[in-house]
């Protein structure tokens, strides 16, 4: 008999009980990861087919942590999915989110039913799972006390490897939240950094409309997420891909996200004569947005790729000459306009795979794309899924097994510090730890 999936209440409502959070100690052997994608429009095939392809690189029964990703009409039927996948394969842990388009390995399936598979054995290893419920509220990110909660209620520790999570956009306030679980290492000793990986569900352009699971409980709201500490790597790749115009600036003048003034001038007017400058090509890639970059790191002399945080210009104020950005911004931080196209995406994308490629091979990967990239941005399908498999191939030259969603929002860090991302490609890879015993830096 499949599991029986509870629905949780309505905000406001009373709450149906729920099993989170709940600790799961690995007794797998070895490392081995599966993928599976199915386009198949009956929901139980289609959890057939992904089992069936993942079984052939992890063996059911072993399976500490599945996730699913769910699009098209298979959003609808996200508990039938899962309830197919936990009797064919009895994974420990499974998480599960609705999206817009998934992805597997090699393949994007963009704008249609779908539904994709990750399964991983992860020997040494002790995930815990957990729900937004489960999160203490933050409102200062330097509440030591609150950061020391939040570390209990996900199982926070010393060899911590990543915070796996899954949010939905109309329901959870993403970036302090992130923000919040980032910043846990510093009441944990000996961890020097949290990084955080994940997206936000994007099937529903509206409240109510996207659906989260976690073990046997499903929501329509919220997050759900794992913690995953022990003996394993968890590499990490964010690729914005945006390329910077005109040089950086100080913001003298702000108001919450409002960048009134930039080195003492009117940010319009700033602006308007970096616009006038720009030649042919750059201006016509401002038909594809325009961005505002944030220093992550004002100590630096020098800025280059992988030190901004990216975010979108909103909207200009004629009258009183203020730009908005999608972030709060003050005054003494140092930003630059970005723009962005297929072409730097691209080389932004293969410059970070081909630093992975100096390690050895990952067992797999989960891929958390924009859902504004894809055909969209690069005009043919695959990009993304088929760089990263492709590049990073096992020795015998299979692709790397891989399985996400297109994301109405993107989680992943950037040096020590995650961030809720857009237009990005963010993507964890999972390897076995050195023969020394260490284990990889996160990048």
């Amino acid at each position: 008999m499949g599991t029986q999936y509870t629905t949780e209440a309505e905000p406001g409502a009373s709450p149906l009980p729920y099993t989170t959070p709940m600790e799961h100690t690995s007794s797998a052997t070895s490392l081995a990861i599966g993928s599976g994608l199915s386009a198949n429009v009956d929901p139980v095939l289609a959890a057939e087919q992904i089992c069936e392809q993942a079984s052939s690189s992890v063996e059911s029964g072993q399976i500490d942590l599945a996730i699913v990703f769910a699009s098209g009409g298979h959003a609808h039927d996200l508990d039938q999915v899962c309830t197919t996948v936990s009797r064919m394969i009895s994974p420990a842990t499974i998480i599960a989110v609705t999206a817009q388009s998934v992805s597997g390995t090699n393949i994007e399936l963009e704008q249609q039913t779908g539904v994709s598979l990750f399964a991983a054995s992860l020997p040494g290893t002790v995930i815990q799972s957990f729900t937004y419920r489960d999160l203490p509220h933050v409102e200062d990110a330097d509440d030591l006390d609150a950061l020391e909660k939040t570390a209990q209620a996900l199982g926070v520790g010393p060899d911590l490897r990543a915070v796996l999570v899954v949010a939905d956009p109309f329901s959870v306030p993403a970036a302090s939240m992130v923000d919040s679980i980032t910043n846990t290492h510093r009441v944990v000793d000996g961890l020097e950094r949290c990084p955080v990986i994940g997206g936000m569900a994007s099937a529903a352009t509206r409240p109510g409309g996207n659906m989260l699971l976690i073990n046997d409980h499903a929501m329509r709201h919220g997050a759900v997420g794992v913690t995953i500490r022990g003996d394993v790597n968890i590499d990490t790749v964010v690729s914005q891909g945006c390329r910077p115009i005109g040089t950086p600036m100080v913001i003298t003048s702000a108001q919450r996200n409002i960048i009134k003034s930039l080195g003492g001038r009117r940010a319009m007017d700033v602006l308007r004569d970096l616009v006038t400058g720009l030649d042919a090509e750059d201006r016509e890639l401002l038909s594809g947005g325009l961005f505002v970059g944030r220093v992550i790191n004002e100590y630096k002399s020098h800025f280059g790729r992988g030190d901004f945080l990216i975010r979108g210009v909103v909207g200009v104020e004629q009258k009183s000459g203020a730009v908005t950005v999608g972030e709060s911004v003050r005054a003494g931080q140092t930003v630059q306009f970005h723009v962005r196209d297929a072409k730097t995406a691209d080389e932004d994308l293969a410059l970070l795979v081909a630093a992975q490629k100096l390690q050895h091979p990952p067992a797999g990967g989960l891929l958390f794309t924009c859902n504004g990239r894809g055909t969209g941005l690069f005009g043919e399908p695959n990009h993304d899924a088929e760089m990263l498999c492709t590049s990073l191939c096992d020795d015998a030259g299979q692709p790397m097994p891989l399985a996400g969603f297109a994301a109405a929002g993107e989680i992943g860090p950037i040096g020590p510090t995650s961030f809720l991302h857009g237009h990005t490609c963010c993507c964890a890879l999972f390897r076995a730890p050195r023969r020394d015993g260490g284990h990889q830096d996160f990048v």
